[in-house]
């Protein structure tokens, strides 16, 4: 009796759990999908996660030393946070925070709720352009909008559906202690899947093309992190590294958003 009751139970799951946490756009984004992991769980943890990595960042003497590129990078976050009500309107009311650490590590995040931080490393190694700056912060956005860290720590939970059942049994709505980490260790330390990383492409570059940037330098973006895959793969890369079937699909879809970069030029 108790199997046929986790049996129902995660079936039952699985049916209200598949929604879609944003609209598609011109680029197609329209996957279903799969949450267990309340929103407010992962908005709780990516707020003590944020504060604890600038703090440190801080302590280290690494947070926004450079005044000019600090604002150079929030400028560009802005820019590309007016676009994100195309998505999701919710978004546009999130508090946004953009800061950079200053520190060689070839990456960049966006946490729930808009926490973003840019390494001073991925823009001075790949001597990115402002355009493809923004393809980089377009994509860790998208991340955020598509609440793949969620969707990630939700599958995770399924593995473990004994747990999760008894707390939804019981009306927990989250994962009490354990969601404190959630948004750090699927944010930051655990990589997204392909098809996460796909989104994310199409959809960040929909924003940059939306905010007025040359869609087509996300594409160099991915050659200029191609050259540097010479022995450890950059973090930014680890599950989906950049290779001819990346690159041929992001310009298949910087054609596609031609006519939306063409409009925001002359807007």
């Amino acid at each position: 009796m108790k199997k046929i009751l986790l049996t129902l139970l995660t079936a039952s799951m699985l049916i209200t759990g598949c929604t879609s946490v944003t609209k598609s756009g011109v680029v197609g984004a329209d996957r279903k999908q799969f949450m267990l992991v309340s929103s407010e769980a992962m908005e709780q943890s990516s707020a003590q996660a944020y504060v604890k990595t600038l703090t440190a960042a801080r302590s280290k003497g690494e947070l926004n030393v450079d005044p000019i590129l600090t604002k150079r990078v929030q400028d560009i976050a802005k820019r590309l946070i007016a676009q994100t009500g195309v998505f999701r309107e919710d978004a546009l009311k999130w508090k946004w925070q953009v800061n950079v650490i200053n520190e060689d590590t070839l990456n960049a995040w966006c946490m729930p709720g808009g926490r973003i931080v840019v390494y001073s490393g991925i823009i001075k190694k790949l001597n990115l352009t402002d355009a493809q700056l923004a393809a980089v912060m377009g994509h860790e956005i998208a991340h955020a909008l598509r609440e793949h860290s969620r969707e990630q720590a939700s599958t995770d939970q399924l593995k473990n559906i004994g747990i999760f059942a008894v707390a939804t049994a019981t009306g927990l709505g989250d994962l009490g202690a354990s969601a404190l980490n959630l948004a750090s260790q699927y944010t930051i330390s655990l990589p997204f899947s392909r098809s996460h990383e796909t989104e994310a492409d199409h959809i960040g570059t929909e924003l940059m093309a939306r905010a007025g940037y040359d869609p087509k330098e996300a594409v160099e973006v991915w050659v200029k992190m191609s050259k540097m895959n010479v022995g450890k793969i950059p973090e930014i890369l680890s599950t989906h590294p950049s290779n001819e079937s990346r690159i041929k699909d992001l310009k298949e879809i910087a054609v596609k958003l031609e006519p939306i970069y063409q409009a925001a030029k002359k807007g």
